[in-house]
């Protein structure tokens, strides 16, 4: 806090005296600290005009905050109130007439919802927006034990330089102390988030794969399901033998109780898979019978593998790219369905009860079980860099191996 013009200028000169030219000053950020939070006034009137005249021109960057934009702009005989993200967007562009090479309009005091946000970003392509601990694309299973994603409050920052803005949008955290406390993870699923994000790419093309894409429609080939099926049913065996590894792993009565339990999911999979194959006049039989595919055996492999190495938390990483990614499919199938003229059509599609199944409560009950034990496992014993690599390389291992199980049946034809 600078407090009077003749400390504002002092600053300014100072810079000035040990730099010939602006361009060799390093880069400088100004924080026009004039009014706090309880709406005191911290800058003197005088010490406002010269924080323009002299300070902003020599800045990197600006960083005010609503109550401050209004001051510096009323102070050049601009006058705005900050209510929208409009306002701030077009605040931020007045501001950097100023003189610095850009501002960063912090918006704490303004509050907007995700509604905002894209309302603002449908109309502006030029906008580029970052989203920061927010749940993205693609985590429609995190996104089911957030209540009101729509309605809640965010903190949206307006970075705006010359040739672009960049909306910076990240949850509010409301608290009454002011000072000490940053930016922290809100969502109550930290880990499972930063997998997803960690192999994005392969994590989509996983979950919005072809195979479900024509699934969704009905339009997927009979010999495509049917492999998938049978490879399927061959596949569940590994998994569950993966989940008894678990069993002998675990150290206390509750995870013992929560891979059990797992099994017990995994049985009752088999269950539904058996009964889709019934109504084509497949056996348990012919099942039993089915020959492995390569994608099955390398799939199965490796969870078994993983599992004898002896590190229980890789085992959890590598069974959960499975659980949590057929929950995935199944939410994401019955959100798209729910929009109007969607393209999942669910009257007289064959492969109806496989959607309901995966976006049924039991099945998204197993899931929201999955997630307690993926999230307790990172709290009771977190993970040093190397060994949260680990974990990520073990995800992404799997989430391709899911890929390629669903590739395989459908490039049969």
């Amino acid at each position: 806090m600078l407090f009077d013009a003749a400390n504002t200028r002092a600053v300014a000169r100072t810079l000035k005296s040990h730099y010939a030219n602006a361009s060799d000053i390093p880069p400088l950020v100004v924080d026009p600290v004039c009014v706090s939070t309880s709406g005191h006034t911290l800058l003197a009137p005088d010490a406002v005009q010269v924080l323009i005249d002299e300070l902003c021109p020599l800045a990197t960057l600006i960083t005010p905050n609503k109550v401050e934009a209004e001051l510096l702009l009323s102070q050049k005989g601009v006058s705005v109130q900050i209510t929208s993200l409009e306002d701030m967007i077009s605040a931020s562009e007045k501001l950097l007439a100023l003189g610095s090479k850009a501002v960063l309009l912090k918006g704490g005091h303004v509050e907007l919802t995700l509604a905002d946000v894209e309302k603002v970003a449908a109309a502006r392509i030029d906008i580029t927006v970052v989203r920061e601990e927010l749940l993205l694309e693609n985590m429609e299973i995190l996104k089911v034990h957030e209540k009101d994603l729509e309605s809640r409050l965010l903190v949206v920052d307006v970075l705006r330089e010359a040739e672009s803005t960049t909306l910076f949008v990240s949850p509010r955290i409301e608290s009454t102390s002011t000072h000490g406390t940053g930016p922290t993870a809100t969502n109550p699923h930290p880990l499972t988030r930063i997998l997803i994000k960690s192999a994005a790419k392969t994590w989509k093309d996983y979950v919005e794969h072809d195979f479900v894409k024509q699934l969704a429609q009905g339009t997927l080939p009979r010999e495509c399901f049917l492999h998938f099926i049978k490879q399927d049913y061959l596949y569940l065996k590994y998994y569950a033998r993966a989940y008894g590894l678990l069993v002998a792993k675990s150290s206390t009565y509750s995870s013992i109780q929560s891979a059990t339990q797992t099994i017990v999911n995994v049985i009752n999979e088999v269950a539904t898979h058996k009964a889709f194959c019934a109504q084509w006049g497949i056996t348990e039989a012919d099942l039993a019978a089915t020959p492995e595919s390569p994608s099955t055996t390398a799939y199965g492999a490796y969870l078994l593998d993983t599992g004898l190495q002896g590190d229980s938390a890789k085992l959890i990483m590598a069974l959960a790219a499975c659980l949590l990614g057929y929950g995935e499919v199944g939410l994401w199938l019955k959100k798209e369905a729910a929009k109007p003229g969607s393209w999942v059509k669910l009257e007289g599609n064959v492969y109806l009860r496989w959607i309901e199944d995966y976006s049924g409560e039991v099945y998204q009950g197993a899931v929201k079980l999955g997630l307690e034990t993926i999230e307790t496992l990172a709290v009771e014993d977190p993970p040093n860099a190397h060994r949260f690599k680990e974990w990520c390389t073990v995800w992404e291992k799997c989430t391709r191996l899911e890929r390629g199980f669903w590739d395989a049946s459908l490039n049969l034809l």
